[in-house]
């Protein structure tokens, strides 16, 4: 009776209080970072980052950060300059002042007044689940009986 709503709810992450945030890992005001980074938990970024982001989690980025090149997260909370593509399976969050230009790819998104966006914005569902190869054989099978 009450089942379904739960496992509703397990895809949906609440909006993240950036103050009170467990942060895992942070790259600092003035770093400078190139290459790949992968991260399983919440990270915040403020310095400099060029290449790929790649998580599940939530990425945060701060008003001083400047990124350029490809990011693929959960969710993201942008306040800085951005230069590249976005894809969020869940959420993008464009605070002021962000700078943000290239495509973002989500099923939620969310702008404040006075952000910069200069781009594409593709909006996508919520993955869905593919059907398994038996269930496809099976409605063959039955397509099959009812034709003869």
């Amino acid at each position: 009776m009450f089942g379904g709503k739960k496992e509703e709810n397990k895809q949906i992450k609440k909006p993240i209080d950036i103050e009170k945030a467990d942060i895992k890992a942070f790259l600092g005001q003035g770093s400078h970072f190139e290459g790949k980074l992968n991260f399983d938990e919440l990270v915040r970024l403020d310095g400099n980052f060029t290449g790929e982001i790649c998580s599940s989690d939530t990425l945060i980025v701060g008003e001083t950060a400047s990124i350029e090149g490809q990011i693929s997260v959960g969710a993201l909370i942008l306040s800085g300059r951005f230069v590249g593509g976005i894809k969020a399976t869940t959420q993008v969050e464009l605070r002021a002042p962000a700078q943000v230009e290239g495509t973002i790819e989500t099923p939620c998104l969310k702008i404040d007044e006075k952000v910069m966006f200069n781009g594409e914005i593709k909006m996508s569902a919520e993955p869905q689940q593919q059907p398994s190869k038996k269930i496809e054989n099976d409605q063959k099978k039955d397509e099959k009986t009812l034709s003869q």
